[in-house]
């Protein structure tokens, strides 16, 4: 994993030092200082299901649906806040299914910051074989859609 961080870091030569801890997992999502407890506290009311039975995911697919999670909680907090903000994740012996939506406003005027934030999370998807679809809902808001395969073949878009 750290050659791996480092590599990156050579890749995408602004990114800050990857941490040499415990990879995160699903149990960050929000726990105590969690993904989701750090987006409340920024103003961005957050609904967490999350309904992954026991053992389902790999620690890879745990950390890849953890930074999907994040990366999409920060773009609420940046981009949408105050908002609400309903994050769902499921597993089944097929498929992951990640999907963020948020209902705040965003308009085509935004400030845009130069970071990989949605390429990162389509990089993750394509790398496990899964889908990703991003954009503005009909409604408002944004939303978020990631489909990762159990086995890591490609699934069907």
């Amino acid at each position: 994993m750290t050659e791996m961080r480092r590599t990156l870091g050579v890749l995408r030569a602004d990114a800050a030092p990857a941490p040499l801890g415990p990879a995160p997992g699903l149990d960050g999502l929000d726990a105590l200082g969690g993904l989701a407890e750090q987006a409340r506290q920024a103003g961005v009311e957050v609904d967490l299901d999350v309904r992954v039975p026991d053992g389902t995911l790999s620690p890879g697919a745990a950390l890849t649906v953890h930074r999907i999670v994040q990366e999409s909680l920060t773009n609420a907090v940046r981009h949408a806040a105050p908002a609400h903000c309903r994050v769902t994740v499921e597993a089944d012996p097929y498929e992951v299914r990640v999907d963020v939506t948020d209902d705040g406003a965003r308009g085509s005027g935004r400030a845009r910051t130069g970071g990989h934030g949605l390429v990162g999370v389509r990089e993750r998807a394509m790398m496990h074989g899964g889908t990703f679809s991003a954009g503005p809902r009909p409604e408002g808001g944004f939303a978020v859609s990631v489909r990762l395969p159990q086995d890591g073949t490609r699934t069907t878009a």
